[in-house]
């Protein structure tokens, strides 16, 4: 499991019910082990790597935690684009190496932590799908009707500044993605590279997933979509990248929560497939004897 933390220029015009000082907040607390991905990940044996991507306030070196910073969080994408194409590249070479070729795993499940993600998920969304904003921006960390249309409006301003390309994922996600955004899809290639299955969380993951298969195609083949998050540009992402979510519990929390809980699901179908025996193996429907089938 890797949590992928950054934070965004934007989160200053409000978008978000919290401030930006939680998403380091929060960081911490994944490595204290007290975050529900925490949790979740104990309960299914999984690995946890958190991944400092660019947060506000440096962390500095820490047990546990992975820095491959792009910066400070990116520039507000309602005036400027939101890195540069340098940084966007980078943060997409920064996912393709978290890939330990010495030791690949089976599965890779990802989650993200950045107060202001969904704003930059939806400009993401709406620009490669090429939809209005509206349709695609929702609640968020739980911000008001009225706080959801102003955001949905800023991210109308920020894509009709860039103008960002439907066709070229790279531009897209340095005018209006963040960090944490770049080094997912990065993540998505290298696995994919790779042959092993990625499992994406919810909205601002599947976002990641968009700007992978824009930039590798064959990426997608790799997708599990672990469940339908509650944001509604989430079901357009799915639509789009042909995938079907494993399951629908009306989550919002982010951190990787819904992919973990998919993993043992995942886990079910893998020993099915290499354990269960088959009717001929099993001899069932067979004649033994007296014509009773076995």
């Amino acid at each position: 499991m890797y949590v992928i933390a950054a934070d965004h220029g934007v989160s200053n015009r409000g978008v978000s019910a919290y401030p930006r000082e939680v998403t380091t907040q929060m960081v911490s607390n994944f490595l204290n082990g007290g975050a529900a991905i925490n949790v979740l990940a104990r309960a299914t044996a999984t690995e946890v790597r958190v991944i400092d991507a660019g947060t506000a306030v440096d962390l500095g070196e820490q047990p546990g935690l992975i820095r491959r910073r792009m910066g400070e969080g990116t520039r507000d994408m309602v005036r400027e684009p939101a890195m540069t194409p340098a940084q966007a590249i980078a943060s997409i070479e920064a996912g393709i190496g978290l890939i330990d070729r010495k030791s690949i795993p089976d599965v890779v499940a990802l989650g993200e932590m950045g107060i202001g993600n969904t704003t930059a998920a939806s400009a993401i969304v709406a620009a490669l799908l090429e939809v209005e904003p509206e349709i695609v921006t929702g609640t968020g960390t739980g911000i008001s009707e009225q706080g959801r249309l102003r955001k949905a409006r800023l991210i109308e301003g920020a894509l009709r500044l860039h103008a960002p390309r439907a066709d070229d994922a790279l531009d897209v996600l340095s005018k209006v993605g963040g960090f944490e955004i770049g080094v997912l899809s990065g993540l998505i290639i290298g696995a994919a590279s790779k042959r092993v299955a990625v499992v994406i969380d919810g909205f601002i993951c599947g976002a990641a997933a968009l700007i992978a298969v824009g930039l590798a195609p064959a990426a997608r083949d790799f997708l599990v979509a672990a469940h339908q998050s509650v944001e509604p540009g989430h079901r357009h992402v799915l639509e789009r990248l042909e995938l079907r979510p494993l399951f629908d519990f009306e989550l919002r929390l982010g951190e990787g929560t819904g992919a973990a809980l998919a993993l043992p699901i995942l886990d079910a179908s893998a020993r099915l497939l290499s354990e269960m025996a088959t009717f001929e193996e099993a001899r069932v429907g067979k004649a033994t004897g007296e014509g009773s089938p076995v």
